[in-house]
């Protein structure tokens, strides 16, 4: 379970799944734009948390222990992409 605190994005409890595969997708993109090489085992770990939601835990584990600059430009660009349209 992930705390209230920690949902954002794919990893919010109260999204159906169609939503949630398409954030993580989102998210899966991001990383892999953003970090490449060094993110492909958190970008696996999305992927398969498409299929099995008892994953996103972890997922987010992977993502918040990134290195520092590459968690921040995911965190920029995931956000930037998700904003509310003006």
């Amino acid at each position: 379970m992930i705390p209230a605190a920690d949902a954002w994005g794919p990893f919010r409890p109260d999204l159906d799944s169609a939503e949630r595969v398409a954030r993580l997708r989102c998210l899966r993109a991001v990383v892999h734009l953003s970090t490449g090489p060094r993110g492909q085992a958190l970008t696996d770990l999305l992927q398969r948390a498409e299929q099995d939601p008892t994953l996103l835990p972890p997922a987010l584990a992977a993502l918040s222990g990134l290195e520092p600059l590459d968690k921040r430009r995911v965190w920029a660009s995931y956000a930037a992409l998700n904003r509310p349209a003006a």
